[in-house]
């Protein structure tokens, strides 16, 4: 984080000289006053400059993306990040060698790094950010493969005339689930258990 101490006439000569210094807009930065100054007699004597600290504003989205490559390289991958930025959705797409780590089996890797990395952006306050962490086009594969099962696992649940239980999913993925099967005659969907065990029940619906 950069920041400038920087004097002037007045505190709004002295703020304007350290933006000019750091090369940035107000908004984009926090002002702490250290001295205000005073006009001396007849504007000359025992006159004083304005002191002001100026620091830019932390960037929850530039420290998340830090915080991911560090977890990475700790596990032996170098990554590059794309991050994507819609209202207050954040997506942060991972490339590079070895992603396979960092995804993990069915994902389960790559499903706490992104609920590390809500934590992360989320820990000032403030407006809460969604936050989706992807790595070179897991999650639409994921969400095909998830279709699919949902479609097959309805076919048996009617075949069987009985309850299906799916495997422990995150929220989003069970969400695919309810989604897809939403409209399928004669079946109801809901979840069931604890986090990080909440689970998907495909169950035959009888009228």
């Amino acid at each position: 984080m950069r920041e400038v101490t920087a004097s002037g006439q007045t505190v709004d000569d002295a703020v304007q000289s350290a933006l000019e210094q750091l090369d940035i807009s107000k908004d984009q930065v926090e002002i702490e006053v250290i001295d205000e100054g005073k006009k001396g007699f007849l504007g000359l004597f025992g006159s004083a400059l304005a002191v002001v600290k100026v620091s830019e504003k932390k960037n929850h989205i530039t420290e998340t993306e830090e915080y991911l490559k560090e977890i990475a390289k700790n596990m032996g991958v170098e990554i590059e990040i794309s991050t994507e930025i819609e209202e207050r959705h954040v997506t942060f797409q991972l490339s590079g060698e070895k992603i396979a780590i960092l995804i993990g089996k069915r994902g389960r890797t790559l499903n706490s790094l992104q609920y590390l990395s809500q934590l992360v952006l989320n820990r000032y306050g403030g407006q809460f950010y969604s936050v989706i962490v992807d790595a070179e086009g897991y999650r639409e594969r994921r969400k095909e493969t998830l279709i699919d099962l949902a479609h097959k696992m309805a076919d048996k649940a009617k075949r069987m005339n009985r309850k299906v239980a799916l495997e422990p999913m995150p929220a989003y993925e069970r969400k695919i689930i309810h989604s897809v099967l939403q409209g399928t005659k004669n079946i109801t969907t809901y979840s069931n258990g604890e986090e990080p065990h909440r689970h998907i029940i495909i169950s035959p619906k009888h009228d």
